[in-house]
This record gives structure tokens, sequence and C-alpha cells, in this order.
């Protein structure tokens, strides 16, 4: 009888309390302990830029939900980009990258920020040269450490799960006008509250169109001034809001959405004057802030669950 030892190594993410449990992983990358800690390095590697001055942890700061706290990030030689920088947070669940969807997986959007002129501005095949590595090496590594950053076990998510004393009276007070009066569950859907589509919500609109949004991409007329609904978690840690930064607080949001946005043709038809009290408003931004968690999920705060298992065989 041939006796036969075989060593099992089996990664899991932790997924924590709150999300969907499966996550959507490419065959062709899978989730390894080694992968996420070198994109953790890439991500703040500085050699990623030409002139060596920044990094990707520069516009989405891990101390800031990943975010950039500036309404406009600058990138290299201090150019300045057009879009705020969203927040990474359970963007492994996500069906469309960047404001205007124009990446469909996070393996093609990691590498776009370290080509493009205004913010990294360096050839991908120098910047691999640079790392010492190949440029879908870079690509995979960088995409399975943001499949890595999580944020759920929110107080929202342990009261839904049955603590009724997680959020306060203020706060349920608050999800009842989320689910409600308020309309915010026509985009803000699902575990990331966040549909993934595109809509208009007049934050480009000032008599003209500053932006294009999603029209860029789909050469849609329909699609302009549209743009994708960022997730509400840790969004009382991401300020500033919207895609061009110009909110910069939470209660300005809700203002900004009881007024009903700015009034034009393609503004989506679900945006319309709420007619919030300012308990109401203040009930709102309450629940909005328990949707944040005491610490994102990444291999720092420990939700990386490495198992390794013996099995004997014949």
């Amino acid at each position: 009888m041939l006796q036969a030892m075989v060593r099992l190594l089996i990664v899991a993410l932790v997924i924590p309390l709150g999300l969907d449990l499966y996550m959507p992983v490419p065959e062709d990358n899978p989730i390894t302990p080694e992968k996420i800690e070198l994109g953790r390095q890439l991500f703040n590697d500085r050699r990623l830029s030409r002139d060596n001055s920044i990094a990707c942890a520069s516009c989405h700061d891990p101390n800031h939900a990943f975010a950039a706290p500036a309404a406009i990030p600058s990138g290299v030689f201090g150019r300045r980009g057009r879009r705020n920088a969203p927040a990474l947070i359970n963007r492994g669940w996500g069906r469309a990258f960047f404001w205007d969807g124009r990446s469909a997986t996070l393996e093609e959007q990691v590498l776009k920020p370290i080509e493009d002129p205004n913010e990294m501005d360096l050839p991908i095949a120098d910047a691999a040269q640079r790392v010492g590595l190949l440029p879908d090496e870079i690509s995979r590594a960088l995409a399975t450490y943001l499949r890595s950053i999580m944020s759920g076990n929110a107080p929202y998510d342990r009261y839904v799960n049955g603590d009724r004393g997680a959020l306060s009276e203020e706060a349920r007070a608050g999800l009842r006008i989320f689910r409600g009066k308020g309309n915010c569950t026509a985009c803000h859907v699902g575990p990331n509250f966040s549909d993934e589509k595109f809509h208009d919500t007049g934050i480009a609109w000032s008599g003209a169109f500053l932006d294009e949004g999603r029209a860029a991409i789909t050469g849609q007329p329909a699609d302009r001034g549209a743009f994708k609904t960022p997730t509400l978690r840790e969004v009382e840690h991401s300020t500033p809001y919207m895609h061009d930064g110009s909110i910069d607080t939470l209660d300005a949001v809700v203002d900004y959405y009881d007024r009903g946005g700015n009034r034009h043709t393609l503004l989506d038809p679900e945006l319309r004057p709420l007619g919030l009290s300012e308990s109401e408003k203040r009930e709102l931004v309450a629940f909005l802030r328990a949707l944040s968690a005491n610490g994102l999920g990444s291999p720092a705060a420990g939700r990386i669950a490495v198992l390794l298992c013996e099995a004997g065989g014949i």
C-alpha cells in the first residue's frame, strides 16, 4: 500500500457580515496570500508613477476609506485629473469600474491610472520593468489586493441579522426613510448599496453638461451626465462626494437630493423633491453613518483566512 500525504492550501476571503458570500473571481487569477501581499506592495509603490511621486494609495488613501480627501486629486507634476477618486471598497463584487464604467474587470481597471497622463503617466511596460514584473503580474496582483478590501459587519448589518440594539432609534428612523420617503433604494440597493448602474443625478448639469459621463463611453445621448452609483459602505469616511467631489458633507448630499437635484430633461426620473423635514434629514444621515464598520477588511485587518489542511491518501 502506497501511503501519501497530500497537503492542501485553501485560501478563502473571510466575507464580513452583510456582504454576498460569493465573490466572483476570474479562473485565471485565483486569490492567494502571496498575490494579495504583492498587490498591497504595488498599491503603495511610487515607482509606478513617471516621476516616482505618487502611488495608487496617494489617491485612494486607506485611512480615508480608500478614497481621496481632495475633490479632484492631483497626479504627477501637479497635473489635475477630471474626477473624484472613489472609495475602493467591496469592488470584488463590482460589475463596472470607473465613474463612467469604461472598464469591465478589475484586472483591466487597475492598469489605467498607471498609464493615464493626468494620474501616474507611465507606460505599463516601463512600470513593469521598474518593479521587475510582467504587466499581467501587476494587473493580477493589484486586482487581487482590491478584492481583499472589504467593509461589512456595520451596525446596520448586525441590526438586520437580529441585533435590535445595533442601531440607534434615530438610525432606525433613518432606515425607514432610506427605504421609503427618501427613495434611496431606487439606486442604492443590495449588500453593497449600489445597483452598479449609471444615473444622471444632475450633478454634471449647470445649464449645459460639464461632464458627458457614461455617454463618452457608449456614444448614447441618453447617457449624458450619467455616472455609476457609488457604494454607501463607509460613506461617512469617503468625503467629498459625487463624481466631481463637489459636495463636502453628508448633510449637504441629503439637502441636494431633498430638493430633487439640478432639474433638466435627462435627469433620472427617480429624482424628485422629497420634502424631508430637518429631523428626517438628521435621521437619514444617522442611518448612513451606520453603514461604516469599525475597520475595513484587508489583510492587515486579519480578514484573510489561510487554512492549511492535511489529508492522507492511497
